[in-house]
């Protein structure tokens, strides 16, 4: 990846009126999509292609800073491939944004952009980390998902990459691995706590029951 250009600046045109509203550029080096989105990157990012501020400082793959749909848009040009884990990562994302909203990615096609790197001489990027990154790759992730449609999508775009918008048009279902046993946890009794209050049919043991499963206080098959 060449380290003094932007991979946002090639996309801008095509992906920046899909972030609209209150949103987040993942991984935004520098160089925002939309000059309102709130910039996340590592505290040290591995490559500056603007000046930009970064707003948030930390992982993007576990979105702490936000609720359960809290956000109208999220952004990330080049940087879910440097991730093995990329469905629960979308998951992740997904969990943060609105029904109605947009997850909108601009991604090297990883055997195209190797073929490139070898033929241009540009240097490899080793922090990639799934060589079958591709649009039908993360097509096939979201299908197994099942909460988006596609908005908008080019299998192959300035020489090595390619986009995918999607919008989320339902909520994540409660059962959603969200990686880390913690952050499920608390998930799964909010889940459960909401099921109480909408459900005055519960009995009061059935209620305890169910709170110690999901604390992991009791085993599942009974108290």
């Amino acid at each position: 990846m060449n380290e003094h250009v932007s991979e946002t600046s090639k996309c801008r045109e095509r992906l920046a009126p899909y972030c609209i509203g209150n949103g987040v550029d993942l991984g935004c080096g520098g160089d925002l999509i939309v000059p309102d989105a709130i910039g996340v990157d590592m505290p040290k990012p591995y490559t500056s292609v603007g000046d930009r501020p970064v707003h948030l400082k930390g992982d993007a793959t576990m979105l702490q800073w936000f609720r359960d749909e809290a956000l109208d848009y999220i952004y990330s040009s080049h940087l879910l491939e440097d991730f093995e884990n990329t469905q629960e990562i979308l998951t992740e994302w997904l969990r943060v944004i609105k029904v109605g909203g947009y997850l909108s990615l601009f991604l090297p096609v990883e055997q195209v952009y190797r073929e490139h790197c070898k033929k241009t001489g540009q240097t490899y990027n080793l922090a990639h980390k799934v060589p079958e990154m591709s649009l039908d790759y993360i097509r096939g992730i979201y299908n197994r998902i099942g909460v988006t449609e596609e908005a908008h999508a080019n299998e192959l775009i300035n020489e090595y990459s390619f986009e995918i918008v999607v919008k989320k048009i339902k909520p994540m279902p409660p059962s959603t691995d969200y990686g880390p046993t913690y952050a499920k946890r608390i998930r799964e009794l909010e889940w459960t706590i909401d099921q109480i209050k909408s459900s005055p049919t519960f009995r009061m043991g059935e209620r305890v029951a169910k709170v110690a499963r999901v604390l992991g206080l009791v085993k599942k098959s009974g108290v």
